[in-house]
């Protein structure tokens, strides 16, 4: 009889600047999700995109989840190591006949394409070959009509149908980069991941990534994705809305605050104590039935 392979979670942040409240309520959940379990935890750099980095932010985001009390199994997997990992999966899907060069620009989709859930829809201008004058800059997936649907911890059940939802998605992007959606499917076989759990702003690419994985023929994790922490303009919580960096002389209180924010009720005698106090407790807690249904909360 086979054996049910262990819980295996992950982190896995981009070095687009320091670690904040939101990004600090994501590895929580994923921290307690695999602890719970008796699981491993794991943490993965997502650096694909060198030109959004911001120097040092990988190792300030790992010396700031050491100070906060976080313990990962394993060594730390970098993204910007693994291209040709990447390129073996891409060339997989296009020995299957599933790939295609795309030599549009985003002027020309945004001028012909419908707007899905998670952006435009592209049209399909090259999907039967490159238009007289074009050349290839990128190369897309073909998708289907039949719809990716799955059962979410938190959000229920989601449901698209790519080719009308998202359209054909890239791969391998203009300025010779791998997508997110190709990198990420890639590295959580690899790594084993069992559960993802992570921002509902990453709900929508899931599909994607299940679509990718059948064709791939890997593991489907199980998905929980979280409410995102938001502003009073309602604009998630990043570098770009100016987030405050975590402070590690507040991580009990910061603690305790991302705890209430996935309403886990921690008592509030641990709000001035030591922050391991917190996580034992946490970890003895946790209680992923009492996360909101909803994608985003105001903080």
């Amino acid at each position: 009889m086979a054996q049910t392979p262990k819980p295996r979670g992950r982190f896995a942040p981009s070095p687009t600047g320091p670690l904040h409240i939101g990004s600090l309520i994501a590895a929580v959940a994923s921290y307690l999700d695999a602890r719970s379990r008796q699981g491993e935890w794991l943490v993965r750099i997502e650096d694909l995109d060198l030109p959004r980095q911001m120097p040092g932010a990988a190792g300030l985001i790992l010396r700031t989840l050491e100070e906060y009390g976080f313990e990962w199994d394993g060594e730390v997997l970098y993204q910007s190591q693994r291209n040709a990992h990447y390129l073996d999966a891409l060339q997989q899907l296009a020995s299957d006949g599933l790939l295609y060069p795309c030599g549009c620009s985003r002027k020309e989709i945004a001028d012909s394409a419908t707007h899905g859930i998670d952006g435009l829809v592209y049209p399909g201008t090259c999907r039967h070959g490159l238009p007289p004058g074009k050349t290839a800059r990128a190369w897309r997936i073909r998708v289907g009509d039949m719809p990716i649907s799955f059962q979410d911890a938190v959000q229920g059940e989601i449901s698209q149908v790519l080719s009308r939802d998202i359209g054909d998605f890239v791969l391998k992007r203009a300025d010779g980069l791998f997508a997110y959606q190709l990198a990420v499917v890639v590295d959580d076989e690899t790594q084993g991941i069992t559960h993802v759990v992570r921002g509902a702003d990453l709900l929508d690419s899931t599909p994607r990534q299940i679509f990718l994985q059948r064709l791939l023929g890997y593991a489907t994790p199980q998905y929980l994705h979280v409410p995102v922490a938001t502003n009073t303009a309602g604009e998630k919580l990043s570098k770009q809305t100016l987030a405050q960096p975590l402070d590690s002389r507040h991580k009990t209180e910061d603690l305790w605050q991302a705890l209430a924010f996935l309403q886990q009720s921690p008592p509030d005698d641990l709000r001035q104590g030591h922050h391991a106090d917190i996580w034992q407790w946490a970890i003895q807690h946790w209680q992923p039935s009492r996360i909101p249904r909803q994608r985003a909360i105001t903080v």
